[in-house]
C-alpha cells in the first residue's frame, strides 16, 4: 500500500474511533464510570489522584480558585484518545444556558441528577489531604464558592437555590433541561456537592482510600438494594447522600467556609479585603441563606418529579390549595401489592398508580400529593400546591401520601417511614415550608386506595409533629 494512503487511512481510524467514544457516552452516571475506566486502562496502575488530574486537565478546570487548593493538574500520562478527552470536557464542565439546559451533569441509576465537578473536586481534595477528616478546601470546591455566588446575587434568598430538571430521556441521557427558572445554585450542583464532600471525606482517611475511582463511584453510584430496602443497605451509598451529609454535621462549618470563599476570592481577583459593615451584611445575608439551605436539603426528603417518573399531563383544571394545611393523611396501595426498590420500578409503579386513577376512575390525575417508595426517594404526584383525591372529604386540608406496598399485615421499612414521619412532615405543610401545628394521621375512610392495615394505623396515628424543632 501507498505510504500516503496507509497514513491517510490510518488517520480515518483515528478520527472515526474518536468519533465512536463521543458518540457512545450518554450522561448517564455509568457511561461516565466507563469513560473513567478507560482513562484507568490507557495506564494500568495509575493511582487514582493522577486519574482525578488528567480528568481536570481533560475537562478544562484550571481557575485560580480550584488551582489554590489542589495545585495544577499537570501533564503527566498517556496523550488521552480524542473522543474521550471531548467527552470527558463536555461531562465535566458546568454551566446553564439561556435555554435552561443545565450541561455538566448526568443521571444516576437512582433517579437523581448529579454536578460533575463538585464531585470530582471533592474526591480529589479528599485524597489529596494528609490527615483523616481534615481536608483543605474540601467545602470550598464542593458547596461554600456556589453558595456564596448565590446568597450575594439573588433576591429573595428563597429563589437562591434549585431548581431541578427532567432529562430529554431516561435510556440514553443527553439534555437536562430545568424546570424552573434558572439559579446559580441548581440541585444538580448540590447533589454533586453533597456526594463531593461525602467521599471526599471517606477518603481523607488513608485506610479507605480507593485503588480505582471507577471503583469507588460503581460502589457508591451502583449499588443495588436487596429485599430489606435502605434499612440493610451500605452507609455509603448515593441513595443515603442526605443523611450521610446531615451526619458529618457540616451546617455551621459550611456557613463559616461560605464566608471564607468570598474572602478568598476577592483575594485572588487582587481586590481589596472588605469593609466591616459590608463583611457584617454578608454575614448576615449567609445565615439567612444557609437556614433556607439546610431546610430545602437536609431537612427535606429528596422529591423525584414528576417529569422523571413520566407523568402523564392533569386532566382538565386542577384546584389549588388555601395554605397553610394542618393534616397529612397516610395510604397505602393495595396494588401494586409489593414494595419498589429501584426508581424504575417505582417510576412504573407509579404510572400505573395514574392510569388507574385516570382511566378507571375517571379522575383527573393520580389521587395522592406524594408518594413514597422503598428505595429511599419521595415520588411527586399532585405536588404541594394543588388539590389531591385522597381522603374523602378531607382532601382540602391535608396532603395525602401513600406507600407504594399492601401493608395490612406488615410495616413499610423503617428508612421508609422515616422520610414521611422526619422529613416530608417538616416540609409539607404551607407548601414546603415550614409552620407549625401539623399532624399526620392514618385515614380509615378512602376512597382511592385501600384501607390501611391495623399495623401501618397505629403506627402512623402515633406521630405528630409540631413544626420547627
Amino acid at each position: 500500500m501507498d505510504t500516503g494512503c496507509w497514513k491517510l487511512t490510518l488517520a480515518l481510524v483515528v478520527v472515526l474511533a474518536s468519533m465512536y467514544t463521543e458518540a457512545s457516552f450518554s450522561r448517564h452516571m455509568d457511561d461516565f464510570i466507563k469513560a473513567v475506566k478507560q482513562v484507568e486502562d490507557g495506564d494500568p496502575g495509575t493511582e487514582p489522584m493522577t486519574v482525578l488530574k488528567r480528568l481536570r486537565r481533560a475537562a478544562g478546570l484550571k481557575d485560580a480558585f480550584i488551582q489554590h487548593f489542589l495545585g495544577n493538574a499537570g501533564s503527566s500520562g498517556p496523550e488521552m484518545d480524542v473522543g474521550l478527552s471531548e467527552y470527558i470536557s463536555k461531562a465535566v464542565q458546568h454551566r446553564v444556558t439561556d435555554d435552561a439546559r443545565e450541561e455538566g451533569v448526568v443521571l444516576t441509576s437512582d433517579g437523581t441528577t448529579v454536578a460533575l465537578m463538585p464531585l470530582l473536586l471533592g474526591i480529589e481534595a479528599g485524597l489529596l489531604s494528609k490527615s483523616s477528616g481534615r481536608v483543605r478546601g474540601l467545602y470550598q470546591l464542593t458547596l461554600a464558592k456556589d453558595l456564596s455566588l448565590s446568597f450575594r446575587h439573588s433576591s429573595p434568598l428563597n429563589q437562591s437555590l434549585g431548581p431541578d430538571g427532567c432529562w430529554d430521556s431516561l435510556i440514553s441521557p443527553q439534555v437536562f433541561t430545568l424546570s424552573d427558572t434558572p439559579t446559580l445554585l441548581t440541585t444538580a450542583q448540590v447533589n454533586g456537592g453533597m456526594d463531593g464532600v461525602v467521599l471526599g471525606m471517606e477518603v481523607s482517611a488513608k485506610s479507605r482510600r480507593p485503588l480505582k475511582l471507577s471503583s469507588l463511584l460503581t460502589e457508591y453510584y451502583c449499588h443495588q438494594l436487596g429485599n430489606g430496602g435502605l434499612d440493610t443497605a451500605p452507609r455509603l451509598i448515593s441513595r443515603r447522600r442526605r443523611e450521610n451529609f446531615r451526619g458529618l454535621g457540616v451546617s455551621p462549618v459550611l456557613a463559616r467556609q461560605v464566608m471564607k470563599s468570598a474572602e478568598l476570592q476577592r483575594r485572588l481577583k487582587g481586590q481589596s479585603k472588605m469593609e466591616a459593615k459590608e463583611k457584617k451584611q454578608l454575614m448576615s445575608t449567609v445565615k439567612e441563606g444557609m437556614k433556607e439551605f439546610v431546610h430545602m436539603y437536609m431537612d427535606c426528603p429528596p422529591i423525584i418529579p414528576r417529569c422523571m417518573w413520566g407523568a402523564e399531563p392533569y386532566r382538565g383544571a386542577p384546584t389549588k390549595l388555601s395554605l397553610p394545611l394542618s393534616f397529612m393523611f397516610i395510604h397505602h396501595t393495595h396494588t401494586p401489592s409489593q414494595p419498589c426498590l429501584t426508581f424504575q420500578q417505582c417510576s412504573a409503579d407509579m404510572r400505573s398508580m395514574q392510569r388507574f386513577h385516570q382511566d378507571d376512575r375517571g379522575w383527573d390525575d393520580i389521587g395522592y400529593s406524594f408518594v413514597a417508595g422503598s428505595d429511599g426517594y419521595i415520588y411527586e404526584g399532585r405536588g404541594w400546591h394543588w388539590r389531591g383525591a385522597h381522603t374523602l372529604g378531607h382532601n382540602s386540608i391535608g396532603y395525602g401520601v401513600s406507600f407504594i406496598g399492601d401493608y395490612v399485615t406488615s410495616l413499610p421499612s423503617q428508612h421508609s417511614m422515616g422520610l414521611v414521619r422526619d422529613q416530608l412532615a417538616s416540609c409539607a405543610v404551607g407548601g414546603g415550608r415550614l409552620v407549625a401545628n401539623f399532624t399526620l394521621q392514618g385515614h380509615r375512610q378512602v376512597v382511592n386506595t385501600s384501607c390501611p392495615g391495623d399495623a401501618l394505623y397505629k403506627e402512623i396515628t402515633s406521630w405528630e409533629h409540631f413544626g420547627e424543632k
